[in-house]
């Protein structure tokens, strides 16, 4: 089953994230080798694709994990959670209908 991992930005926390990043993308480009990422990106701060030092709001992460206790289990385990990035991460099931 997809689940759709919702991160949210502690304010002003752009240098915690991309101090962070390497080890967060790192994750998920397993998660894709392994067939299960669907799809996954920050929300810019402003309406723009490189926000610059605005920076992001948070991120959305769309995968296939085994159960809904797996999901919750690696979305914590992120290094934007260890780094200081979410201040909050939700989990929740996911069906995929189009594309």
């Amino acid at each position: 089953m997809y689940y759709a991992i919702t991160g949210i930005d502690h304010p002003n926390s752009l240098a915690n994230r991309l101090a962070a990043r390497p080890a967060h993308v790192e994750r998920l480009l397993k998660l894709k080798e392994e067939g299960r990422l669907k799809l996954a990106g920050p929300f810019p701060a402003i309406d723009a694709k490189d926000p610059g030092e605005a920076g992001f709001t948070g991120s959305l992460i769309v995968a296939e994990f085994e159960s809904l206790a797996a999901a919750p289990a690696w979305a914590e385990a992120d290094p934007y959670v260890a780094g200081g990035v979410y201040k909050d991460v939700t989990v929740r099931p996911f069906n995929v209908t189009l594309p």
